[in-house]
């Protein structure tokens, strides 16, 4: 066999050439062509803001009026954004504009760094330019220097040909011209453009006119202190971020300098039913300058349920999810927002009470949601959650456990929390709470199974129990020792019960209860419950509707001092088909006080019933 020969080793440089390079720019650059606008009216505004800049350091004397303008020509087929700021000389384009990805606001933040602290320069766009392009077959730039040198012109096609000659431009400033291709044409009607100036632009912090109206708001209320905003404002700028509606609850005013820059209004809104809590309403901007509404890499996942504006030049905005989620800036934000959320929510409890009360059911799923997926919002707010009484009103979690740590104390030292999910169906079972002197609590949210969870995972002086989960003697401490049965009546109804029960995976128990109220209740211990529910939630979600069977692990309770449970002894051995009929009914009525009947069972119930009480007559 002949020996391969082995290629030599060898060095080099890889070759990128910007002929390959522009065209991907231009067509990939952003993913919606629409941000051409928002790119270049952002550098215009940059310009404003530089001049402006300038001119409080002294080294610019002459008038700053500051506006950028943005007109089309649908005949020419053209779109033209011109702003009178800073300007460029014909080098400066051949350093800025020739040279792609080499951003000018940057540069420019570097060379003023020390007085940079309220310059307003973007500075995230480097590459904005170049937007132009997806949209133009050819692209002017007309340009006068502050600096009082000739004004130049530059033209391109996109290619990596350019031209600069001199401009005829007399006044200082930038105007750029976009030819527009033919794919792009609907971009040139009046509709298209102040849509997206109004999408994008409607909050920049330089005038931007648009056929001759300004259209948008230069200082809008989450650039300004909070002590400057008054209540009224909050809510005005609440309906112009988020149209008619309720009025929001409350907000918060977000204004950090360090060790990031932050600011930014976040509103708890008045929630009409569940269908209204989604996510997508927290608005992003960069220095006022709109992003996008999906903060979800940026803020805890039960944040984005809020409504508002967040603005911050410290957030990255042009790479990969992965990077956002391991930024240091990112998280920092993101665990200060959630800090200030815990602490409004405190101080309204601590010293707002009647309010906060007000608000609760509104605010509860956000704040229990936020517990479930957030520990440390868990640990800075447990003592803000409140629970509804069954007649109104409410208890926190402390006052609840403070007022209950002797009448309700179970195994190892927990106050056990009991709760109902649906006053209406386990009005029975809260009428025996009530009877024993015990206090119950209204939980009957979606989130409240996990929620409850969780807070028994952080705390260890607690343990909710629903009321429903045991008889009444048992519901503080399963293990409480009952009037004993006679084995004797327990063998006959346990065969009776056993009988007409065709579910073997149902347990029958018989107890000598201390009411004689009800005949038999069917019980499902808590812990059982909460994950047959997760897990019909679960299916349920994924599209399987087959439920039922997950339920069917319970005990039936037989109380052995009820009168007609007592009654069907007596009947046992003279007229035991009467007493299957009896059972069968018992049955029943104790299992609808856990779910309704399927309609064969029902329709078998009523004829049951019908005939017993036919008996009667």
């Amino acid at each position: 066999m002949a020996k391969k020969e082995k290629l030599a080793a060898e060095t080099g440089e890889i070759s990128i050439h910007t002929e390959n390079i522009l065209p991907i720019i231009k067509k990939w650059l952003y993913a919606d062509h629409e941000i051409f606008l928002r790119e270049l009216v952002s550098n215009g505004v940059d310009a404003v803001s530089k001049l402006k800049h300038l001119s409080s350091l002294g080294e610019y004397s002459g008038e700053v009026k500051g506006k950028v303008v943005v007109s089309f020509d649908k005949d020419k087929k053209e779109i033209r954004i011109k702003d009178d700021g800073i300007g460029m000389t014909s080098e400066e384009i051949k350093k800025y504009i020739n040279q792609i990805a080499f951003s000018g606001a940057e540069e420019f933040v570097a060379k003023y760094k020390k007085d940079d602290a309220n310059s307003g320069i973007i500075g995230h766009f480097g590459l904005g330019f170049y937007s132009a392009f997806m949209v133009s077959e050819t692209v002017e730039i007309h340009t006068k220097s502050y600096t009082g040198t000739p004004a130049a012109h530059w033209v391109s096609d996109g290619s990596t040909k350019f031209t600069i000659d001199a401009s005829d431009k007399s006044d200082r400033g930038t105007e750029i011209i976009l030819h527009v291709d033919k794919d792009n044409e609907d971009f040139l009607e009046s509709y298209k453009i102040k849509e997206i100036l109004n999408k994008y632009c409607r909050f920049l912090p330089v005038e931007v006119e648009f056929e001759g109206e300004v259209i948008n708001e230069t200082h809008p209320a989450w650039i300004k202190a909070p002590s400057e905003v008054k209540e009224e404002e909050y809510r005005e700028f609440y309906h112009k971020l988020h149209g008619y509606g309720p009025d929001p609850l409350f907000w918060i005013h977000l204004n950090v300098d360090y060790p990031f820059r932050l600011t930014g209004i976040l509103y708890f809104p008045k929630i009409v039913n569940e269908m209204e809590i989604n996510k997508g309403q927290i608005q992003l901007y960069c220095q006022q300058v709109y992003v996008s509404n999906n903060v979800n890499d940026i803020l805890p996942e039960f944040l984005t349920l809020l409504r508002g504006v967040i603005d911050s030049p410290d957030i990255p905005l042009n790479v990969s999810r992965s990077f956002l989620q391991n930024d240091r800036n990112v998280k920092k934000i993101s665990g200060h927002i959630t800090k200030k959320i815990a602490d409004k929510l405190n101080e309204l409890h601590q010293n707002d009470r009647a309010n906060y009360e007000k608000y609760w059911k509104d605010i509860a799923p956000f704040v229990k949601y936020g517990m479930v997926t957030d520990e440390s919002f868990l640990d800075r707010v447990q003592d803000a959650v409140l629970l509804e009484k069954p007649d109104g009103g409410f208890v926190s979690v402390k006052e609840y456990t403070e007022a209950n740590k002797e009448t309700q104390k179970g195994d190892q030292d927990k106050v056990v929390i009991l709760y109902t999910n649906d006053k209406d169906k386990q009005a029975t079972y809260l009428d025996q709470v009530n009877e024993k002197g015990y206090q119950a609590v209204v939980l009957d949210h979606l989130i409240d199974n996990h929620f409850i969870s969780a807070l028994e995972r952080k705390r260890t002086d607690v343990k909710f129990t629903r009321v429903d989960a045991n008889v009444v003697d048992k519901l503080i401490n399963p293990n409480a020792l009952t009037v004993e049965v006679n084995k004797e009546q327990a063998s006959v109804l346990e065969k009776v019960f056993r009988s007409i029960i065709p579910n073997e995976k149902v347990k029958i128990s018989v107890e000598n209860l201390t009411s004689s109220d009800i005949p038999a209740k069917v019980i499902v211990s808590e812990e059982s419950r909460r994950l047959k529910e997760m897990m019909k939630a679960m299916t349920v979600m994924q599209g399987d509707k087959s439920t039922d069977d997950l339920f069917d692990e319970s005990t039936l309770v037989v109380n052995v001092n009820n009168d007609l449970v007592r009654k069907m002894l007596i009947l046992e051995g003279t007229r035991p088909e009467l007493v299957k009929e009896l059972a069968e009914q018992v049955w029943d009525l104790a299992s609808m006080a856990q779910a309704p009947l399927n309609g064969a069972r029902m329709s078998a119930f009523v004829r049951r019933n019908n005939k017993l009480m036919s008996l009667l007559s």
